[in-house]
């Protein structure tokens, strides 16, 4: 009986968020804030709890962050992250120094504290870089000038993650500085061999997991994935860190030919973790947490719009793609509702995770419809730009496509 039970619920709630996604995508619009919204409606205080189901949910969110994770390792090789850290690191450190300060000002305004403050500081800092991934793509940007500055920055924070949870988890759990500190040189090793994996010995880990059947290929990355990002956890490193280690030690075929075979897979768990996220906020503590959301919303789209303006002018790119570049970075999602994770499983007031919610579900809609409005906007400033001569760009730098 309990069994019935459990596959009508699972059942309706992916069903309901198929519907949802087809929606959004319908509107051209990430699907992420509905798959929110369905926690809080089926979470405590909710309209329709789903108390059978929701144990199973809570397992398969832990699958999502590090499918999410591992994923996003695909994307990149060892040679693009250290090209990227050479050429765009200036940025990266502008855009988590802007974006994090918002975080800051708001936990110590309400008199939260500074544990709290170096929380909503990773809260704000990150931009979501599956939903502004996906937005290059389906928008047809991938080409353009200003992609490789924003694609620097999202690898320049996600690199920063893995010292950041660590530091965060320590000091969460009261561990002492020794402990703190172990942890943190444990998630810098990690990275530094799978750094080396990837540079030095390209294709060892290839030769692990390779297999040209898809099941058997399938079955190895995940189960690899899911092992390092368990012995991540027991060494208080983070398990989204561990699977991210893994995509990065991975590299041509049998990168691409994982990809294809995750991405699905990663779809349907990332969903689940979103609703997770949901189920843990009470939406009755929502009205009161707006406004600071509205206010960390609102800071959130100026400061990366400032910081995406930057890196593309680095760059060299024209004012239209500075524009774009400003307007792509604003969505927030994954690693936010991580970090907000985290810091309530730790035991951190509840009204963090509320407070994460609301910000993210604003800035989740607000960033895509931003990107599209920038087209417009950037062609505009392009004109003018070249009516006057000057291109937009800084003197000294040749004509760039805008």
């Amino acid at each position: 009986m309990r069994s019935a039970t459990l596959f009508l619920e699972l059942g309706g709630i992916i069903l309901g968020l198929g519907i949802l996604g087809r929606l959004a995508g319908a509107v051209g619009l990430t699907p992420v804030p509905l798959y929110l919204l369905v926690g809080l409606a089926l979470g405590k205080g909710g309209l329709l709890p789903v108390p059978t189901a929701h144990d199973f949910i809570a397992n398969g969110a832990d699958i999502g962050v590090v499918l999410l994770l591992l994923t996003l390792g695909l994307e990149y090789s060892g040679e693009e992250l250290l090209a990227t850290l050479r050429t765009h690191a200036a940025s990266g450190i502008v855009d988590l120094a802007l974006n994090g300060l918002p975080g800051v000002i708001v936990a110590l305004v309400y008199g939260w504290g500074l544990v709290p403050a170096l929380a909503l500081a990773g809260i704000t800092a990150v931009s979501s870089s599956g939903i502004v991934s996906k937005m290059l793509a389906d928008l047809g940007r991938l080409a353009n000038r200003e992609t490789p500055a924003i694609l620097g920055i999202l690898v320049f924070e996600d690199l920063a993650m893995a010292v950041y949870l660590p530091v965060l988890t320590g000091i969460l759990a009261h561990k002492a500085l020794g402990a703190t500190a172990l942890s943190v040189v444990v998630a810098l090793t990690a990275l530094g061999v799978a750094l080396t994996l990837a540079l030095r010995i390209p294709g060892a880990v290839n030769r692990l997991v390779f297999s040209p059947n898809d099941e058997v290929l399938l079955l190895r990355v995940f189960g690899l994935a899911l092992v390092v990002a368990g012995i991540a956890d027991k060494l208080q490193v983070s398990a989204a860190v561990g699977a991210f280690l893994v995509g990065i030690a991975l590299s041509g075929e049998v990168a691409a030919g994982a990809r294809a075979l995750l991405t699905p897979l990663r779809d349907l768990f990332a969903a689940v973790f979103f609703v997770f996220f949901g189920l843990q906020t009470d939406p009755r503590a929502l009205p009161g947490d707006l406004p600071p959301a509205l206010c960390l919303a609102a800071a959130g789209i100026l400061t990366k719009f400032v910081s995406g303006w930057y890196a593309a002018r680095r760059s060299g790119v024209g004012s239209g793609g500075r524009i774009r570049a400003g307007t792509s970075l604003i969505a927030r999602g994954e690693f936010s509702i991580v970090i907000a994770g985290v810091a309530v499983a730790t035991g951190m007031p509840s009204r963090v995770t509320t407070l994460a919610a609301a910000y993210v579900v604003i800035l989740a809609v607000a960033g895509p419809i931003a990107a599209r409005l920038a087209d417009p906007w950037a062609r505009l400033v392009a004109a003018r730009a070249r009516a006057r001569g000057d291109g937009g760009r800084p003197s000294g730098l040749r004509r760039r496509v805008t």
